[in-house]
């Protein structure tokens, strides 16, 4: 467009062409495209794991948790080739109701590991809660572990539960068999916390820590006989400031209500502490509980018969999922499901008879 401003006629005046109508879509997107992840062998994979570049650990993690068939296939390549390196770690789980401090205390206690012992290596693997209606999750975990997140010596790997704990715990499971091939000697999961992810993740851990917190009048509620008995360690978080004298009366009773339970399989009579994870205050003694528990076990022989008890449960809950997921798939099965579900609807069969009769053609046929 032209400015009849800019004639001579108009002497200290001046204006500029402006720019054209923009496009919608970044011209940058094409050359952005070019720049393709690169894909790697399963030899590639299982090599840079075991040099423990994280990159290569975070795409081998990526194909565990695909969907796609390919990429499921490469991962469990990948994983059976990792399976000789594997074993060497201490896996702590870490539960506690949202707003316990649980990332915060696993920044402390991931620092404290790193600066105690210049070789050993922290992963930290996070289930993360995901929506009911899109399905989304925040996958936040790393702005809250504002130290570890930026250590070398540290991988943090958040993981929507999308719905399906039981999928996500076996994944969980199978990326710290690789994170134990990169060299992570020291690896904490942590739990969606909300009550149904704990006993999963339990089912890969070594030690079990339950995060509690005082003066919230809730300190009856957290004393269940189902997460107690999982813990085998308590710790009561925010004891710093005015909060302290709450958090030993929390102590008090926790102790107290331990004494109610017959002591666990592992022989281990589970302790009760206090700390402060934001002040950094007690983390020394709560991690000393953990060693005195791995020492404790692996003297015992507990700690391998727990590990090999978890093997035998997760080879089980592989196939529970594997025939699961072939039932449902099952294109006459589908068929005859909505067939029933309309009968049961109407009145017209009981949903056990609906159910058997499902069953009896999928069996029948298998």
């Amino acid at each position: 467009m032209e400015h009849f401003e800019n004639d001579e006629q108009f002497q200290g005046l001046r204006v500029n062409k402006g720019t054209g109508e923009q496009p919608t879509v970044n011209p940058y997107l094409d050359n952005f495209k070019k720049f393709k992840r690169k894909t790697y062998t399963v030899s590639e994979y299982v090599e840079g794991i075991l040099k423990g570049n994280i990159s290569i650990l975070g795409q081998a993690v990526t194909l565990i948790e695909s969907a796609k068939t390919d990429h499921q296939s490469i991962a469990q390549e990948v994983i059976e080739k990792c399976l000789p390196y594997t074993g060497n770690s201490v896996r702590v789980g870490i539960t506690g109701v949202p707003g316990a401090g649980k990332s915060t205390s696993i920044d402390a206690f991931g620092m404290h590991i790193l600066k105690e012992n210049e070789a050993s290596k922290v992963a930290v693997l996070a289930i993360d809660p995901s929506s009911e209606l899109t399905k989304g999750s925040i996958l936040g975990d790393k702005t809250r572990m504002e130290r570890l997140s930026i250590e070398k010596r540290a991988f943090i790997r958040p993981s929507p539960s999308a719905g399906s704990l039981g999928g996500v715990a076996r994944k969980t499971r199978e990326t710290i068999i690789l994170c134990e091939a990169a060299g992570f000697d020291r690896i904490i999961v942590e739990t969606v916390g909300v009550g149904q992810s704990e006993t999963a993740v339990h089912s890969m851990v070594d030690f079990f820590l339950l995060i509690q917190l005082a003066g919230t009048g809730d300190e009856l509620q957290g004393i269940k006989r189902g997460i107690m008995e999982m813990a085998d360690g308590i710790v009561i978080n925010k004891a710093d400031g005015n909060n302290i004298e709450k958090a030993r009366l929390a102590q008090s009773h926790f102790q107290n209500a331990l004494h109610l339970f017959p002591l666990p399989d592992s022989g281990w009579e589970p302790k009760v502490l206090t700390y402060s994870g934001y002040y950094e205050i007690g983390i020394d003694e709560v991690w000393n509980m953990i060693d005195d528990y791995i020492n404790f076990v692996k003297k015992s022989g507990y700690f391998e018969h727990r590990r090999n008890s978890q093997s035998r449960f997760w080879m089980y809950e592989t196939i529970n999922e594997r025939l699961k997921s072939n039932f449902y798939n099952d294109p006459e099965v589908q068929k005859e499901l909505k067939f029933c579900e309309n009968q049961v609807l109407n009145s017209h069969m009981s949903s056990f008879v609906a159910a058997n009769k499902v069953l009896d053609i999928y069996l029948k046929r298998s």
